[in-house]
């Protein structure tokens, strides 16, 4: 549905051309939620931007539904834009209008009767859950009503992507859920294709089915939400889904680990400790996977710290588990899990002695 090739973007900057986008090649597939992530200043914004031509790229090649929209222009490119919807971070909405006038907007620009706006408008104010305040002026409805007025207006067109560019920082939590909800049915129910920019990786985790992250203008890591998750490979995605899942072990942990692994040496020479990260996602996960490691390896095993939560209806999470045995049986141990598609990472009793910050990042 969606095809960036080689998209560079070049502003001029104080300080001679900045370079928004570095060769961004990016593949949106029809009906799927997609997200896009990144800090402030990763090119979002002119990532989203471009997508739907209202700033032309540098260089590279957008295409929309087979259409190559940098060859378009004049009337051919506006025509290309009624397939693209828009929904804001600040609603956008026109003050003096009311909310069933803020809807017809964009039909009254295509040149529709009145008679063929009412009939597509008051259905959508019914799906968006605003048909007793079609009256209303933006200003006597809340931050959400604002927001569904604004996915309302976007699908006016009948669109067969909606951009959403941030649309749910300016709210709050519940709103948001409320919001990205209703997002998640228009998607089910009519096979939009939607693409979310955002910067909060609990909107991707609610409601995207694959997501790309976007760091100094380049996309650094993209894949099915799941698999991003549960298997992070850049420095900027852990960051980003530490707000889900810590990263991090806390300091208290890590100290009470480094006793228990003294403790041990001092104790049996014979025996062998390791701290194991498990990363789990899938119908793996209902397995009771550390029970069978007791019975069949022989293991001591202690959780010390974890989290499980739910990706699309996948349950993920991670745990940290302090495993005592015999050396041999410990690694047999690691290479079950690894076989039954658990993301494994190990310390050692070697790192006994080493700074927080060190054993956090032994792999």
């Amino acid at each position: 549905m969606i095809e960036l090739r080689g998209i560079v973007q070049t502003y001029k900057g104080s300080k001679g051309p900045v370079e928004a986008l570095k060769g961004v090649d990016l593949e949106v597939r029809q009906g799927e939620v997609y997200g896009i992530i990144g800090r402030s200043g990763a090119g979002k914004s002119s990532l989203v931007r471009v997508i739907n031509l209202l700033s032309h790229p540098s260089a590279g090649q957008v295409l929309v539904d087979g259409r190559d929209l940098t060859t378009l222009d004049g009337a051919a490119l506006r025509q290309a834009r009624r397939d693209i919807g828009m929904v804001f971070q600040h609603f956008n909405l026109l003050s003096s209008r009311t909310v069933y006038d803020n809807v017809a907007l964009p039909l009254e620009f295509a040149g529709l009767n009145a008679a063929d706006i009412k009939a597509r408008v008051e259905p959508l104010l019914e799906l968006v859950g605003l048909s007793e305040l079609a009256d209303r002026y933006p200003a006597q409805i809340s931050g959400g009503q604002k927001q569904r007025v604004g996915i309302a207006r976007a699908l006016a067109s009948r669109p067969k992507v909606l951009l959403c560019d941030e649309a749910t920082s300016a709210l709050d939590p519940e709103t948001t859920r409320s919001i990205l909800g209703l997002l998640k049915r228009i998607n089910q129910e009519f096979g939009l294709t939607i693409v979310l920019i955002t910067h909060q990786m609990q909107v991707i985790k609610q409601i995207a089915d694959r997501v790309a992250v976007i760091d100094a203008g380049r996309i650094v890591e993209s894949g099915p939400v799941i698999d991003v998750f549960t298997r992070p490979q850049h420095a900027t995605t852990r960051s980003l889904i530490d707000e889900i899942v810590p990263q991090e072990l806390p300091e208290s942990v890590l100290a009470r680990i480094r006793v228990l692994m003294q403790d041990q040496q001092a104790a049996d020479s014979t025996q062998s400790s390791q701290l194991l990260r498990l990363s789990f996602s899938g119908q793996g996960s209902d397995r009771p996977l550390l029970s069978e490691l007791i019975q069949r390896f022989g293991l001591d095993l202690s959780i010390v710290h974890g989290q499980i939560d739910e990706v699309q209806g996948q349950p993920f999470g991670s745990l940290a588990v302090f495993a005592k045995g015999a050396r041999e049986q410990l690694q047999a141990a690691v290479a079950a899990l690894r076989g039954a598609g658990v993301v494994v990472q190990e310390v050692t009793a070697a790192a006994a002695s080493a700074p927080a910050g060190e054993l956090n990042h032994v792999r």
